[in-house]
């Protein structure tokens, strides 16, 4: 496997790397392909009538960028033992932020299948974590940033209260898949796709029960799919996988994938071309992601 400054380079085989960080005693992960840099603390300028768990800006080669503190997006009270917090500079949403943390720990490569889906944590947070590493003597906490912007920044995709206006009656008779793992996103996904007409949307949680469901329903011809919608991080399979079996499959590979992720940038495109995505979308562009459903169901 091709690997470069320890960053998997290959798509589809289900590997990922998360950086572990610490805020108190817990420990979080975040994807690195998610990650910029990490940096240590500068001033931050303070900004009027801003989000609570926004501290600020400051200026990073050349770009102005908001410090998210996660101790209090995540109502940690809990003090820190570290000398020295770090500054995360992270790229997801089609948006650049800093996540301000305790302790910047180290890097873990580890397989989707090896991640648990959170049960009921007693922390409090438990809303905003994706899944849950299990290592010796600690949990790491996948932690859902993309949820804690969305707490901040609501209205990212201001087109899609418009979904209503541009109906096309032909939507009602698509039959959509949808992987994503994330709750809030499978509430947004299924309020709005409905608002522009598509009235048969199925979700899953995740790739492997997306794949399951491919193998023992559509490709035995008991139910017809008209295209997937897929997220890329998810527990068990990942979109990336995901959609390289449906690609490599020859009776269903002929099936439309959307990828619909957070991860899209434009240095991590190649990522979902190498598995054959259809099309590739940053979340949360709910607005673009219906004109590529109407591109790829009816081939406008």
């Amino acid at each position: 496997m091709e690997k470069r400054n320890g960053i998997l380079l290959d798509s589809g085989t289900n590997e990922v790397e998360f950086l572990e960080f610490h805020i108190g005693s817990t420990s979080f992960g975040i994807n690195v392909l998610k990650v910029r840099e990490i940096i240590k603390p500068v001033a931050v300028t303070k900004i009027p009538h801003s989000h609570n768990n926004v501290e600020g800006i400051i200026e990073l080669r050349g770009e102005v960028l908001p410090i998210i503190n996660l101790r209090k997006a995540l109502n940690i009270v809990e003090q820190s033992n570290y000398i020295e917090e770090k500054f995360i500079v992270t790229e997801f949403n089609g948006m650049k932020v800093i996540l301000r943390v305790d302790h910047v720990t180290q890097i873990h490569r580890l397989t989707w299948a090896e991640m648990e889906k959170p049960a009921s944590l007693q922390n409090g947070f438990e809303d905003h974590i994706t899944g849950i590493i299990k290592q010796p003597s600690q949990m790491i906490l996948l932690l859902d940033v993309e949820k804690i912007m969305f707490e901040i920044y609501p209205n990212l995709d201001k087109g899609a209260s418009n979904l209503h206006k541009n109906q096309n009656p032909a939507r009602s008779e698509k039959r959509i898949m949808i992987a994503e793992d994330s709750p809030m996103l499978r509430k947004l996904l299924e309020e709005n796709l409905f608002e522009a007409g598509f009235e048969h949307i199925q979700f899953f949680e995740n790739g492997q029960s997306a794949w399951e469901y491919m193998e023992t329903v559509v490709k035995t011809g008991e139910q017809n799919v008209d295209l997937l919608i897929t997220d890329i991080e998810m527990p068990q399979m990942d979109g990336h996988h995901l959609t390289k079996k449906i690609k490599e499959d020859n009776s269903l590979s002929k099936i439309p994938v959307i990828i619909f992720s957070s991860l899209i940038t434009d240095h991590l495109r190649h990522k979902g071309d190498q598995v054959g995505a259809n099309a590739q979308i940053s979340k949360p562009q709910l607005t673009k992601l219906v004109e590529l459903l109407d591109i790829h169901l009816f081939n406008k």
